[in-house]
């Protein structure tokens, strides 16, 4: 069904995704509203025409609410996968989400290496996700 394949998951994902961002970034909306926006500049992850607002990104983090623009989304998936909290993805539709924007963010020469740059402690929570991305990836809908 379609509201069950990958992509529909990812979607689903990307609000809790851009919410580990504004729950784990110890800071106000505002502050990391700005530091999303700037990470995507500098990392060029995307160019946000416009840096976003605290509302915002809380509206990016509500599930049926606005969603977030894929710069950051990937951006959080960048800031996340860093953090010496280890945040892990809360459910299959964030751990697809996580894994789209992994591949998105780098290239790599296959599902291997993509699972081998991850950080130990998301290996195995990204592997399903991981392979159905790169599955994805292969059939283009990532282009």
């Amino acid at each position: 069904m379609p509201h069950d394949g990958f992509y529909a998951k990812v979607r689903r994902g990307l609000p809790d995704l851009v919410g580990q961002w504004l729950t784990l970034g110890q800071g106000d909306p505002d502050r990391l509203a700005l530091l999303l926006a700037e990470t995507a500049r500098v990392t060029r992850i995307g160019l946000p025409e416009e840096t976003p607002d605290g509302e915002s990104l809380v509206a990016w983090s509500e599930a049926g609410g606005e969603e977030p623009p894929l710069w950051a989304a990937r951006t959080a998936t960048f800031l996340l996968v860093q953090m010496p909290a280890r945040p892990l993805p809360a459910s299959d539709d964030e751990a697809c989400a996580w894994a789209y924007c992994w591949l998105r963010n780098r290239e790599f020469d296959g599902v291997g290496a993509a699972e081998q740059a991850l950080p130990e402690h998301l290996r195995e929570p990204l592997a399903v996700a991981l392979r159905a991305a790169w599955t994805d990836l292969k059939g283009l809908r990532l282009v």
